[in-house]
């Protein structure tokens, strides 16, 4: 995202309120922001995605009984908000199966809440982009268009689907996440794109489709397919993470650490 483009999702939201919200959980490692308002194509009545990373104790997780390695905080007191975070030792294994939405939180622009374990995460998230990447974003694709054939589409539907096809073609292409719609379509140039997001977000969630729009789209959607299966087939990027050991290591060093430090 530019940093325009990062001044106009800011000015959209309350930064302060997005951090208390992340703090009345567990402390966090690091929030960011995701869904519509990273993609590029928010609107007004666009809920909001919060979504990190905390670290449970080491009490909690030497224990008896296995501890929630994953929270829900839901606020709805001035923006319909929900704050989901996965402890540091999920997170970091969701990273190192090829799951490109935690990619995504973890390489947002839009950062609420960061800490030196925050930057040490992107650095080590970067030997964790690999080719079979790809199927998160295939069947992502593949969901949003059966959506799409379903009654009552959306534009929202539809712009979903732009924006995992193009994420993951640049993916496989760069080895860069960018999950920003308008950035991507920076490079792609297509103007039905453009278009899409204009209506999107000068309208409402649920603006619908006609048939039109599914004629006009549903050959370019195939396109995509195609071009994303191929820039997968001529990938350079690892079949598997490059950063796994590194990252147990950082696990463990970093929990023992806080429980050395009273942290328990």
């Amino acid at each position: 995202m530019t940093p325009e483009q990062q001044r106009e999702v800011w000015a959209m939201l309350d930064k302060a309120h997005l951090a208390e919200v992340a703090r009345s959980g567990p402390t966090p490692i690091f929030a960011t922001v995701s869904g519509a308002h990273l993609y590029g194509f928010a609107s007004a009545d666009s809920d909001v995605d919060l979504r990190g990373a905390f670290m449970l104790s080491a009490a909690d997780m030497l224990g008896l009984h296995p501890p929630a390695e994953t929270i829900t905080i839901e606020d709805k007191t001035t923006i319909d908000l929900d704050w989901v975070a996965h402890d540091l030792r999920k997170f970091a294994r969701l990273m190192t199966n090829h799951n490109g939405y935690v990619l995504e939180q973890l390489f947002s622009p839009l950062v609420v809440l960061s800490t030196p374990a925050h930057e040490a995460l992107i650095e080590l998230g970067k030997g964790c982009v690999t080719r079979p990447t790809v199927r998160h974003y295939q069947g992502f694709a593949h969901g949003r268009r059966k959506r799409l054939a379903e009654p009552d589409p959306t534009v929202k539907h539809l712009l979903y689907a732009y924006r995992v096809l193009l994420t993951g073609i640049h993916l496989m292409q760069t080895g860069d996440v960018v999950a920003n719609i308008q950035t991507l379509n920076d490079r792609f140039r297509l103007s039905e794109i453009d278009e899409l997001v204009a209506r999107k977000r000068a309208g409402a969630e649920k603006m619908a489709l006609d048939q039109r729009d599914m004629d006009v789209h549903g050959p370019l959607l195939d396109q995509l397919e195609a071009t994303l299966q191929a820039e997968h087939d001529a990938s350079a990027l690892p079949d598997e993470p490059t950063t796994a050991a590194e990252l147990q290591e950082f696990v463990v060093r970093l929990r023992l650490a806080a429980a050395r430090a009273g942290g328990s």
